[in-house]
C-alpha cells in the first residue's frame, strides 16, 4: 500500500512538473530560457516513461528530447537571436483552427474503448500473443525489441525510411539556402572589387586554452561511445537498440564538435561519409528483407535466414538493428553538421 501510494505521489508530481513547464515555456520571451525549459520537460516526460515501465521509450526521449533536440535548438538560436520578437499583431485565425482541429481530433476519438480498460482489443488479443509466444517464437529476452524489429518489422523499417528522408531534407534545404547566400556574398564582393573568402566560425565553444572541458570530453567521448555499441548489441536483452544507440554516438560526435570545432570533427567524421553512412543503414534494414525473400521466405522473415528459426529471427534483428543505429546516428550527424555549418561569410580584402 505504501508502495502505490508513493509511486502516486511521483506520477502527480511529474504530471505537475510537465505542465508547469509547458506553461511556463509558452509565456517566456527569452528564446534561450524556452530552450532549456524544453530540456527540462522531455527530461520529465523521460521520468514519466519510466515510472510507466516504459524504459526503452524514456531512453530515446532523454537522448533525443533532453540532449539531441536541445543542442539544435541552441544552435538555431546562434543564427536567429535567443530574444522573441515584440509586437506581433494577436490573430485569431490560428487559435480558431487549433481548436477546431483539436475538436475533430476529441469527436473522432470519443467512441474508442476508455484508455487502460482490460477489455480493450489489444489487451485481449495483441499484447496477451506477444506475451505468451514472443519467448518461443522469437526467443528474445527484452520483448519490446522482439515486437519493434520483428512482428512490427515493417512499421520500423518506415521509422527508419522516415528519419533518412528528414535528414536528407533538412541537408538540401539549407545547403540550398546557405550557397544562394554565398552567392549574394560573392557578387557583392564582386561589385566592389575585392575577393570574397569565407570564413566560417567552427572553433567550438571553448578555445585551446580551456583545459577542463578539452580533458573531460577527452575522458567521456570513449566512454559515451562504448556505451553506445552496448546498448546497440545489447537490445535484445535489457533496453536500447538501434535508435537509441544511434543517437548516443551521434551525441559523443556532436560533443567533440562543440568541445574541439566543428572542422577537427568533420576530419573525423565528414559529411560526405555521413551521407553514405545514412544511405548505408536504410539499404541494410532493407537488404535483410531482400535476402529473407530471396531464400524463400516473405519480406523481413528472419526464421528463412538460418535452418533455426530462432537463431534466424536473433540474426535478423541484429542486422537491422544495426541499420536502424548507422542511419539514426548519420542523420543526427548530417542535420547537425547542416546547423552549424550556416555561420554567415566574412568578406577578407586579399592578402
Amino acid at each position: 500500500m505504501e508502495t502505490e501510494t508513493l509511486a502516486l505521489f511521483v506520477d502527480l508530481f511529474l504530471m505537475v512538473l510537465l505542465v508547469a513547464g509547458a506553461l511556463t515555456v509558452l509565456t517566456v520571451r527569452n528564446l534561450f530560457v524556452a530552450t532549456m525549459l524544453l530540456g527540462i520537460v522531455s527530461f520529465t516526460m523521460a521520468l514519466t516513461f519510466v515510472s510507466l515501465d516504459a524504459v526503452d521509450v524514456a531512453f530515446t526521449e532523454a537522448a533525443v528530447g533532453a540532449g539531441i533536440s536541445t543542442v539544435l535548438y541552441i544552435g538555431t538560436l546562434a543564427l536567429v537571436g535567443a530574444q522573441e520578437k515584440t509586437g506581433v499583431k494577436f490573430s485569431a485565425w490560428p487559435l480558431a483552427i487549433c481548436l477546431a482541429v483539436g475538436a475533430v481530433l476529441i469527436y473522432a476519438t470519443y467512441e474508442m474503448p476508455p484508455y487502460g480498460s482490460p477489455d480493450n482489443p489489444a489487451q485481449t488479443h495483441v499484447a496477451p500473443r506477444y506475451v505468451q509466444v514472443s519467448p518461443t517464437e522469437i526467443g528474445v529476452p527484452n520483448m519490446v525489441t522482439s515486437v519493434l524489429a520483428s512482428y512490427r518489422g515493417f512499421d520500423t523499417f518506415g521509422e527508419v525510411t522516415v528519419i533518412f528522408t528528414a535528414g536528407i531534407g533538412v541537408l538540401l534545404i539549407l545547403s540550398q539556402r546557405r550557397r544562394k547566400r554565398d552567392d549574394e556574398a560573392e557578387e557583392e564582393a564582386q561589385k566592389k572589387g575585392t575577393q570574397s573568402k569565407l570564413r566560417v566560425s567552427l572553433t567550438g565553444l571553448g578555445s585551446q586554452h580551456d583545459l577542463v572541458p578539452h580533458i573531460v570530453a577527452k575522458l567521456l567521448i570513449p566512454f559515451i561511445f562504448v556505451f553506445g555499441l552496448y546498448v546497440q548489441f545489447h537490445g535484445d536483452f535489457g533496453p536500447g537498440g538501434g535508435f537509441q544507440a544511434g543517437v548516443i554516438f551521434a551525441a559523443g560526435f556532436i560533443l567533440h564538435a562543440l568541445i574541439y570545432g566543428l572542422q577537427f570533427t568533420q576530419r573525423v567524421l565528414s559529411p560526405q561519409v555521413a551521407l553514405i553512412l545514412i544511405v548505408a543503414g536504410v539499404l541494410i534494414y532493407g537488404g535483410v528483407g531482400i535476402v529473407s525473400m530471396l531464400m524463400g521466405g516473405n519480406f523481413l522473415d528472419y526464421n528463412v535466414l538460418l535452418p533455426d528459426s530462432v537463431a534466424g529471427q536473433h540474426i535478423g534483428i541484429l542486422i537491422i538493428e544495426l541499420g536502424v543505429g548507422i542511419t539514426v546516428a548519420a542523420a543526427m550527424l548530417v542535420i547537425y553538421y547542416a546547423f552549424v555549418g550556416r555561420a554567415e561569410p566574412v568578406n577578407k580584402l586579399p592578402d
